[in-house]
């Protein structure tokens, strides 16, 4: 008896380290993401630098989360809402790396726009952003707290931002004057945007079924 009390508790705790190591790694994508946007929108190049090392540390998450999950779920011995936390998990961490992924590419598109004079979309470019990373940080304040009317709202959110992409989208493809290559790079940050967004509503609707067990 003792002894399976003693591995009930082993099994907890290792799943209390999973959780730990998620909000780690979600806190790291984060601030890939801020350093994007200040890459983007304050032409900050060191900002940029630092988002690719930062990147590798995302992927060691991800990979060692993703072992852990697949390790616990085996080994077996936990009720139906650790094995719906762990089966959860494994998938939200991929939809974090995505968003680490992205933001790593908008830093390298920052540096590549640095020739180039500020285009006149930005101010909109950067309310998107601003959109996008507040539905990012609402879905891991969710996460957290696991807060069913929090992850709920991500969703609600991400209609701004699809908004903010067709309007944008309709905006630089009809540009007659500027640099071609600048304005592709802006449908880029434009596209890698709208997918961060998706994501983070895909966070969202994991949370909210680690809570109700109810598939969004």
């Amino acid at each position: 008896m003792l002894d399976f009390t003693a591995k009930k508790q082993e099994y907890e705790r290792r799943v209390r380290l999973v959780q730990q190591d998620v909000l780690r790694m979600g806190a790291l994508v984060e601030n890939s993401f801020w350093l994007a946007q200040s890459a983007l929108l304050e032409r900050n190049l060191a900002a940029a630098e630092q988002i690719p090392p930062q990147d590798k540390h995302i992927d060691r998450y991800y990979r060692t989360i993703e072992q852990e999950c697949l390790h616990l779920i085996a080994i077996g011995g936990s009720n139906a809402s650790n094995l719906r936390l762990l089966a959860a998990i494994m998938h939200l961490v991929r939809d974090l790396e995505r968003i680490g992924d992205y933001a790593k590419n908008l830093g390298e598109i920052a540096i590549k726009l640095l020739p180039y004079p500020v285009p006149e979309f930005m101010p909109q470019i950067g309310l998107m952003c601003q959109r996008c990373r507040s539905m990012l940080a609402m879905s891991l304040c969710a996460l957290a707290n696991l807060d069913k009317e929090q992850a709920e709202q991500v969703k609600v959110r991400d209609d701004a931002v699809d908004a903010d992409f067709a309007q944008l989208f309709q905006l630089l493809v009809t540009v007659e004057r500027g640099e071609k290559e600048a304005l592709l790079l802006l449908v880029l940050v434009i596209h890698h945007l709208e997918r961060m967004a998706d994501h983070a509503t895909n966070i969202g609707q994991r949370v909210a079924y680690i809570i109700t067990g109810v598939r969004q």
